[in-house]
């Protein structure tokens, strides 16, 4: 395979990595590497973006994974992007997932994902960046996933003083939602984000 080709396959495989970022062992087990590639190719893609001023993303190092970040030269205009009207809304993935967060705090991807029936990780990365939701600690057990609950950022955007303000379910656990229940809660939730 070129060397083009692998830096694309690489790149690929950061951007969807996201905020995880991927450690060169991830790397070289994905794109059947050897380390000594693996790191050279890493390097190689990072020093490409490091010399052109035409990039608008760079690689860096956190916590031993490399990850795509922006340029710190292009701030100004991604704040810009952050604080312009359209970007205040939420979309319906997200608003299911905040939903759910908000009733049944704290609570872990997993379970947020076996409520939804669908995985949830872009809605979480969309609601963390907005300050509606932060990591509240870690679940016991295996693996001990992220615990998540809403923030005071979440109370004041939908105008409550605790979250025992929330609108009560309609007879229905958030374990069993109907179809109409779900649509009926939504329904005021979008109103109340388009009303602040």
């Amino acid at each position: 395979m070129e060397i083009t080709n692998l830096k694309g396959i690489l790149e690929s495989l950061l951007f969807a990595a996201g905020d995880e970022g991927l450690s060169i062992k991830q790397i070289m087990s994905v794109m059947e590497l050897e380390e000594y590639q693996a790191v050279e190719l890493v390097e190689s893609l990072k020093q490409e973006y490091d010399s052109s001023v035409e990039r608008g993303i760079a690689i860096v190092v956190l916590a031993g994974t490399y990850q795509l970040v922006t340029k710190k030269e292009n701030s100004v205009f991604l704040k810009r992007l952050v604080e312009s009207p359209g970007m205040n809304t939420l979309s319906q993935a997200a608003l299911e997932t905040l939903a759910i967060i908000s009733y049944k705090q704290p609570i872990t991807r997993i379970e947020i994902e076996e409520i939804r029936g669908v995985k949830t990780e872009r809605p979480l990365q969309t609601l963390t960046a907005k300050g509606l939701i932060k990591e509240v600690g870690r679940a016991n057990g295996a693996g001990r996933a992220i615990l998540y609950g809403t923030t005071k950022e979440f109370l004041d955007y939908f105008g409550l003083k605790d979250i025992n303000e929330l609108p009560p379910l309609a007879e229905a656990s958030i374990d069993d939602f109907e179809q109409e229940d779900a649509d009926l809660f939504f329904e005021k939730f979008q109103e109340t984000i388009e009303n602040n």
